[in-house]
């Protein structure tokens, strides 16, 4: 930039300061074409913010095929000055799905590992999620719109199951769902960090995560409003002024 504008470097990196510019940092996004995002956003950031007497709220997710990853060669452990360390290259040794309800109120999640991931093993869920949840709430379920969330059979379950209301996000919007965040938190602290060499290693490895975790949850503070949202994206969607687009 210095070249080609004839400043010095110093004159060039005082500005990028002065303007917060960070030209070394690229970041992807989405915007969601669905048709009813408003009122999708209004609806679920209202069960954040102001959920409904006499119900819990729940986040509802599958983090499927998670693969049980052995190294190459042993994990080196942590040293004075030297971070732990690991090989680029490892082996798999096959995959599970993590079906994951995350409360709202108070960070508590209920789990189920399954092999397969289809319609069946969400109703299922749905079901474990029916057992645990005491009988005299209602449950609101946050969930996205995979096509194993709206079969036929999921339907007749939801019929026969009338204190259940499935609360769909927006396409593309999967971070209005907290249960994502919960998601993370498993994946970069735990399974990453680890080595499994069997299916079975890494469903129990899992199950210590979440029964540590629910232990002592930590629930997510969802903090902006339905109008803060929105009027961010509107502002991400304005016409920037000369760029001819």
């Amino acid at each position: 930039m210095a070249a080609a504008t004839g400043m010095s470097q110093t004159a060039v990196s005082r500005i990028w300061r002065a303007f917060g510019l960070k030209p070394h940092q690229s970041e992807s996004f989405k915007l969601s074409p669905d048709p009813q995002f408003i009122d999708k956003v209004r609806d679920i950031v209202g069960l954040y913010l102001n959920p409904p007497d006499a119900a819990v709220v729940m986040c509802v997710d599958e983090k499927s095929q998670i693969q049980a990853l052995d190294r190459t060669a042993p994990v080196l452990p942590l040293m004075p000055g030297v971070p732990e360390r690991r090989t680029h290259d490892y082996v798999r040794n096959g995959t599970t799905n993590l079906y994951a309800a995350l409360d709202v109120a108070s960070g508590q999640v209920i789990t189920e590992m399954t092999p397969r991931h289809r319609a069946e093993e969400f109703r299922r869920f749905l079901t474990l999620i029916d057992k645990t949840v005491p009988a005299h709430l209602d449950v609101h379920v946050v969930l996205d719109n995979s096509s194993t969330h709206k079969t036929p059979s999921i339907q007749r379950w939801l019929v026969r199951h009338p204190r259940f209301t499935l609360h769909f996000t927006p396409t593309y919007s999967s971070w209005l769902n907290l249960v994502e965040r919960w998601f993370a938190e498993l994946t970069t602290k735990w399974i990453k960090r680890g080595t499994h060499r069997s299916v079975r290693d890494l469903v129990a490895s899992i199950r210590t995560w979440i029964t540590s975790w629910n232990d002592n949850p930590k629930p997510f503070i969802w903090h902006k409003t339905a109008d803060e949202i929105l009027d961010s994206l509107a502002a991400y969607c304005q016409r920037i002024s000369d760029s001819g687009h």
